[in-house]
């Protein structure tokens, strides 16, 4: 039954589908082996979704160069019967928490989405409902008709008949190799102002310094793979940054809730996940929100993109630069 579902949906998909925008700025792209993926676009920027499989950004570019790290392995690859097993997925995922705390949900995470075109610049994505959460998800995204900001909203809609308590999980994959900049909270709860999953089954709140995690003006720079691969961070800033390889920044801005609940197993509003020189991944985190029946409940991130020369030093980064302009308070005139 579930193979007919996403042998209907697809087909839905498709049948919409044309190589001639709809809109202005919005049109239909057979990409990264996948038929008829949406793309958004303006002068310089272009996003590419792709629903076949888990509702992701696949291309995020500022003049052609792609901040998303996929796996040409990977191109095509649905989540059938038939398909060969993949350790996961990559590209710029959203997912629903707390990590440790739910139970696996293979329907949202690498099923079949429909997607549709609802405007200038504008699309959605929506999953299939989920009997295992209990909850059906919404993705809109909204690209600026000039600049590269990127407005991505999920929205959790309860489906079941009790009040459900999940949360946002942002998990976008970037392109390796990169310097991520997180700002730190001088009233952290952690000693040192982050921590550190691994090895194991454990977290370390105490992590012994190393020349890749750098503190430097009220931020933590990961300048290379860490110790352990994941940082969890405490800070109500609200945003992340990145600088890659191929010269982008990629900023993440996104809310946080100093009076609200954030219940994983470690009370953290963001993470970065640094897997050797293949992957970042950028992970802005929600409060719980307990969803009532028939219920939703929302999260935006707005990201950003701007080209950066990649320092060969780390020392060598304008950190104040990226602060500022992270934080809103600088305009990006220069960084053009």
């Amino acid at each position: 039954m579930k193979g007919i579902v996403v042998s209907v949906i697809i087909a839905i998909s498709v049948s919409l589908a044309n190589s001639v925008p709809v809109y202005a700025g919005a049109g239909y792209v057979d990409y990264a082996g996948y038929k008829n993926c949406i793309f958004l676009e303006n002068k310089d920027t272009r996003v590419v979704l792709g629903p076949h499989c888990g509702g992701r950004v696949l291309e995020y570019s500022l003049k052609g160069r792609n901040i998303i790290a996929l796996d040409e392995s990977q191109n095509g690859w649905m989540n059938t019967p038939d398909a060969k097993k993949i350790d996961d997925i990559y590209g710029g995922r959203f997912d629903v928490g707390p990590a440790l705390n739910i139970p696996p949900h293979p329907d949202l995470w690498i099923g079949p989405w429909k997607g549709e075109i609802t405007g200038r610049l504008t699309a959605r994505m929506t999953s299939l409902p989920d009997s295992v959460l209990g909850v059906q998800l919404i993705r809109d995204f909204k690209l600026d008709e000039k600049t590269s900001k990127l407005t991505c909203k999920q929205t959790i809609r309860n489906i079941s008949k009790e009040t459900k308590t999940w949360g946002f999980w942002g998990r976008t994959l970037a392109v390796g190799g990169g310097i991520a900049v997180v700002p730190l909270n001088p009233s952290s709860r952690f000693p040192k102002q982050y921590i550190m999953y691994g090895r194991g089954k454990i977290i370390q709140y105490m992590p012994a310094n190393e020349s890749n995690v750098q503190i430097r003006e009220g931020c933590c720079l990961i300048t290379g793979e860490p110790s352990q691969t994941m940082l969890g961070f405490d800070s109500y800033q609200g945003w992340l940054a990145y600088i890659s390889k191929n010269n982008l920044l990629f900023i993440k801005r996104f809310p946080t809730y100093q009076n609200r609940i954030y219940d994983g197993v470690a009370p953290i509003t963001s993470a970065i996940f640094y897997w050797k020189d293949l992957i970042c991944e950028l992970e802005p985190v929600g409060p719980r929100e307990d969803i009532k029946p028939g219920k939703s409940t929302s999260f935006t991130e707005e990201w950003f993109l701007y080209t950066h020369a990649f320092p060969g030093d780390p020392s060598n980064l304008n950190l104040g630069n990226i602060i500022s302009l992270a934080s809103g308070t600088k305009s990006n005139r220069s960084w053009k």
